[in-house]
């Protein structure tokens, strides 16, 4: 068979090469006429799969190395009998480090205990059921709005929008992106939702960037504390003006841990030995990414559950290179946004790191076990 794939998908060619021959090109270049012999598609979020791609094309079968479907016509494969397989949850851990990591950081600026903090969730699927559990460890009290599962489970821990935005000191957003209907999320933030949040209370967005009005919220971003964005509404043509407003700006990449990428690739790659009956061959547990482990020890720190999460994963690292874009002549704009993206540096989920405290920190300790972090309590 003959594959098309989006190079950026993490070892790729490796592992479907036993299917046939993969051309590995850029997302961008993904086009009908490449696809005019291909029998397999793979793709990540930032190619638009639909009739305009795919109507003439022998493709059998697309998979997309991502959580979300919204860049995908489903239907549009289903009447074609076209086989679909994507990776729902793949990065779903990468993102909530993500989220930890922004939330010590906005706890350090505002000079509070996380065991201070009221989170509120909005969007409690793959990604903020996680964000739930690692704000759980870190001592926060949750707020939690998903109506979609409040409607199916007629559960009370899932509170009405009012309230978490009223009580949350953070709010952190982890829904999909739904254009119309009762549940649409489509500029879900804007002035009105804005104005009923805490005077000063920061927000996270990892979701999509257009669940954000950037033109009616920077009208009202001065009500806000810190503010960390993840996506944006016009990517890769992002607004400069949208990233000055954030505290924590990075370029699309929560989800972009080597483990994400690998668990991505490897649901792809089994949905489509499924599709074709064919053996599984490629091994992602073989990866020499599993083997990989690093060392830090905190026993000096006088808060180690910070200094943990910043030694694993310094997001302000990822904001300050991003800044630079603010400096990029506006034609090249989308080539800088994508090639961060293209180029980003090897991330290690947290249990890639081993973490050394002492007998005094046993507290802290617990704290980043329940972080999935490999803990040893040593002396001094």
């Amino acid at each position: 068979m003959k594959l098309v794939a989006d190079k950026q998908i993490y070892k790729v060619e490796e592992a479907f090469a036993g299917m046939g021959d993969v051309t590995a090109v850029s997302g961008g270049m993904i086009s009908r006429e490449l696809l005019s012999d291909a029998d397999i598609l793979l793709v990540r979020s930032v190619t638009q799969v639909n009739a305009a791609l795919l109507e003439g094309t022998p493709v059998k079968f697309v998979a997309s190395a991502s959580i979300g479907v919204d860049h995908v016509d489903v239907g549009f494969l289903r009447e074609n009998c076209i086989g679909f397989a994507h990776a729902p949850g793949s990065s779903a851990d990468s993102v909530a480090e993500y989220v930890a990591a922004a939330l010590v950081e906005i706890c350090a600026k505002s000079g509070k205990s996380p065991r201070e903090i009221t989170l509120g969730v909005v969007g409690v699927g793959n990604v903020g059921g996680r964000v739930c559990a690692l704000a759980n460890a870190l001592g926060m009290e949750r707020l939690l709005n998903d109506p979609p599962k409040k409607a199916l489970t007629g559960n009370e821990v899932y509170r009405p929008l009012e309230e978490v935005l009223e009580r949350s000191d953070i709010v952190s957003l982890h829904v999909p992106l739904v254009e119309s209907g009762e549940n649409a999320t489509y500029h879900l933030v804007g002035g009105d939702f804005v104005s009923r949040m805490k005077q000063g209370a920061a927000l996270i967005n990892t979701s999509r960037g257009r669940v954000i009005d950037e033109k009616s919220f920077k009208d009202v971003r001065s009500r806000l504390g810190m503010v960390a964005l993840d996506v944006f509404e016009r990517e890769p043509a992002i607004n400069v003006d949208t990233l000055k407003l954030a505290d924590i700006a990075t370029p699309h990449i929560a989800g972009y841990s080597l483990d994400g990428k690998l668990r991505g690739t490897d649901m792809i790659y089994r949905g489509a030995s499924a599709f074709f009956f064919k053996e599984a061959l490629w091994d992602a547990d073989s990866s020499d990414l599993r083997l990989q482990k690093r060392a830090i020890d905190l026993r000096g720190s006088e808060d180690p559950v910070r200094d943990g999460i910043r030694g694993a994963y310094p997001i302000m690292a990822d904001d300050e290179h991003f800044r630079r874009v603010c400096s990029v002549p506006q034609d090249d704009l989308v080539k800088f946004f994508e090639g961060l993206r293209a180029d980003y540096p090897k991330r290690l989920e947290f249990p890639h790191f081993k973490l050394t405290l002492s007998e005094n920190q046993r507290a802290a300790a617990a704290v980043l076990g329940e972080l999935r972090f490999e803990v040893e309590v040593t002396p001094r």
